[in-house]
C-alpha cells in the first residue's frame, strides 16, 4: 500500500500567511515561508501553497513567495491562484514548484487540465475543487456545487460531475475542499471525499476541517482519501506535523516516518 501523505496548506495573501473559516474574516497570521520551513523541518510530507486573492484580484501569482519557499523546503511542494495559462504554469514550476494548482481557471477553461497535462505530465496538474453542500437538484444530483473566486461565485456544476471530467481531461490529482467544513476543525467533509475517491482512479486529497488527529484517520480511511491537507491544526500550534504522523502510524497507517 502507499504511504498516506500529510499535506499542509499555506494560504497567502498579500505575501502573509492567511487563515479563514469557511472562507470568511480571513486574518493575516504569520510568513509562509518561516512556517514551510518550519513544517518541512517537522516532517511534512508535501507543501501546497494557495495565493488566495489571485483569482478574485484577477493578477498573477506571488513568484517571489514561491522562490523562496523553494530555497527552504526539499520536500515536493504545489502553488495554486492565478494560474490561467501554460505559460503561468511554467513560471511556478521554474520559480521551484513540483505542481500547479488550478481551480477558477479550470472551470472557466477546462481545456488548461489537459494543457497542462499535456506540457509537463498529468503528475503537475492538480485539479482544485471548492465544493459547497446544496440540495440536490437536477444539475447537482450528488448535493454538492463547484464554487470558484476564493468561494465567492457559484457555478452550478455538479462536483461528482467536476471530478470526472477532470480525471478524464488529465490531472493527476485532485484536491477536494468542503467550505462547509473549512477552519471548523470539526473534521472533513467524508461522505464527498468518499464520493469522490471512489469515483475516481487518481488519488485525492481530502481538505477542509482537521482539528484533532482523528480526523485525519477518518480521512484517510472513511475517506478514502490519498492524502490529508492540514492548516489550521498546525498553524495555531495545535499539533506539530510529528504529533499527527506519530499517532497515524500508531493506528497502523502507512505513514512517512517524521
Amino acid at each position: 500500500m502507499l504511504s498516506k501523505r500529510i499535506i499542509a496548506c499555506l494560504d497567502v495573501r498579500d505575501g502573509c500567511l492567511a487563515k479563514s473559516i469557511r472562507f470568511e474574516n480571513t486574518q493575516n497570521i504569520g510568513d509562509p515561508v518561516a512556517r514551510a520551513s518550519e513544517y518541512f523541518n517537522q516532517g511534512l510530507d508535501e507543501l501546497v501553497l494557495y495565493d488566495i486573492t489571485a483569482s478574485s484580484d484577477n493578477r498573477g501569482i506571488m513568484l517571489d513567495v514561491v522562490s523562496r519557499v523553494a530555497e527552504q523546503v526539499f520536500i515536493p511542494f504545489s502553488v495554486g491562484g492565478g494560474i490561467r495559462s501554460v505559460k503561468d504554469a511554467r513560471d511556478v514550476l521554474l520559480a521551484g514548484a513540483e505542481k500547479v494548482n488550478i481551480n477558477t481557471a479550470a472551470v472557466q477553461n477546462p481545456s488548461l487540465i489537459s494543457e497542462i497535462s499535456e506540457a509537463f505530465g498529468a503528475q503537475c496538474a492538480v485539479l482544485s475543487m471548492d465544493v459547497l453542500q446544496v440540495e440536490s437538484s437536477e444539475s447537482i444530483p450528488s448535493g454538492y456545487e463547484i464554487v470558484i473566486h476564493g468561494g465567492r461565485t457559484r457555478t452550478g456544476k455538479d462536483a461528482l460531475y467536476w471530478a470526472q471530467e477532470g480525471e478524464r481531461l488529465g490531472a493527476g490529482e485532485l484536491v477536494i475542499n468542503s467550505i462547509d467544513t473549512d477552519g471548523v476543525r470539526l473534521g472533513y467533509e467524508i461522505c464527498l471525499t468518499r464520493m469522490i475517491a471512489e469515483a475516481v482512479r487518481i488519488p485525492v486529497i481530502a481538505s477542509g476541517g482537521a482539528g484533532k488527529p482523528e480526523h485525519l484517520y477518518d480521512a484517510l480511511t472513511d475517506g478514502h482519501a490519498d492524502g490529508a491537507l492540514v492548516a489550521s491544526i498546525i498553524h495555531y500550534d495545535d499539533f506539530t506535523v510529528r504529533d499527527l504522523k506519530d499517532y497515524l502510524i500508531q493506528r497502523g497507517l502507512p505513514i512517512r516516518r517524521a
